[in-house]
């Protein structure tokens, strides 16, 4: 009977020194495990430090709209914040969606009632439209860890010109010159600085100095500097510091127009002919004849010609000639004589069968 009591007491003691254990690892923020070791707590979500205060990222403005800005220009704005919490506010990072968006931040640490600006440089694209970006603002404010900035812009045009292109001719009374007005959208007076074409073949007269809302510009264009090329542009500088260029393309009106502009041979097999249609026409039309219509390398056979009106027939067989290693092209040019000297130059380009 005496033993019965001595091991109940053994089983009281133990069960309070487990549960004294037990309350001291509640007490302590931890919890015992199966074999009453205790285990190490999960460290705290939150970044701030114990006895601290929790900082808090308070901006005046979350968002700002540039308004109407001009393609290509530079804008810049102001996000000012201050921390509002008992904590010190760091702030990690500041990343952007766009490379168009720059920022300066001039610390990254700001104790309880401190300020700072994020100042944004929005670069513009060269397009038209609205454009919106963000920015994101890490910090260790638990409750807004990644506040969200917004930046929205209308990029639009304050210079524009009319009409689009330039279109030349060489024959009229308006042979080679064409006339370009530029304007301001807001009726603001501008100059233009310089004015520069492909092979600066267009020229215009203009006074650096003279300002005005609109400006027009009497251009001409001088054919033998371009060369073979009908295509080119115009690069004219103005005084509006959000416009800083104007792009203008121009074409000139050929006397002669080959149809098709180019002969291709699809699927050639060597020496097999290939008979073809070709045309040239007088844009202006001009009555004309044909001296002589020739080949380079001897691929190109004119098997006829025939006048009609101001144009001419041409009736072509293209002999497909053997190629050197493994290539799979080949080339040749027809250069037709006009009775006034001007040559027009027809490229040949064939592509043999893939075996």
């Amino acid at each position: 009977m005496k033993s019965g009591r001595s091991f109940l007491n053994v089983v009281i003691i133990c069960s309070v020194i487990v549960l004294q254990g037990w309350l001291a690892a509640q007490t302590a923020g931890v919890e015992p495990n199966a074999a009453g070791a205790q285990k190490t707590p999960n460290p705290p979500s939150t970044q701030v430090e114990p006895n601290q205060g929790t900082p808090i990222i308070s901006f005046e403005q979350t968002s700002h709209d540039f308004g109407a800005v001009s393609p290509g220009s530079t804008n810049t704005c102001e996000f000012k914040f201050s921390n509002k919490g008992a904590g010190v506010l760091k702030i990690t990072d500041v990343s952007k969606t766009c490379g168009c968006t720059v920022f300066t931040l001039d610390k990254y640490d700001y104790a309880p009632g401190g300020a700072g600006v994020i100042k944004v440089q929005f670069n513009a694209d060269k397009g038209t439209g609205v454009r919106t970006r963000y920015l994101y603002v890490s910090s260790n404010d638990p409750n807004n860890p990644r506040a969200a900035l917004t930046i929205t812009a209308t990029l639009t045009q304050k210079i524009v010109y009319e009409p689009e292109r330039l279109d030349y001719t060489l024959k009229g009374e308006k042979a080679g010159a064409a006339e370009l007005t530029i304007r301001s959208i807001n009726e603001q007076p501008f100059a233009i600085t310089k004015f520069e074409s492909t092979s600066d073949a267009v020229t215009a007269d203009f006074d650096p100095n003279h300002k005005a809302a609109k400006i027009v510009l009497q251009t001409k264009i001088d054919v033998k500097k371009m060369g073979p090329s009908n295509n080119g542009r115009i690069e004219i500088t103005v005084t509006e510091p959000n416009s800083p260029s104007l792009t203008v393309p121009f074409s000139i009106l050929p006397r002669f127009k080959v149809d098709p502009p180019a002969i291709n041979v699809l699927n050639a097999e060597l020496g097999k002919e290939v008979k073809r249609e070709l045309w040239l026409l007088n844009n202006y039309n001009e009555d004309f004849d044909v001296n002589s219509a020739t080949s380079k390398d001897g691929v190109i056979k004119v098997e006829s010609r025939e006048k009609l009106g101001n144009r001419y027939k041409f009736s072509l067989v293209i002999t497909p000639p053997p190629v050197p290693g493994a290539s799979k092209i080949f080339t040749d040019t027809l250069t037709i004589d006009t009775n006034d000297g001007e040559k027009i130059n027809v490229a040949c380009r064939g592509f043999y069968q893939r075996k």
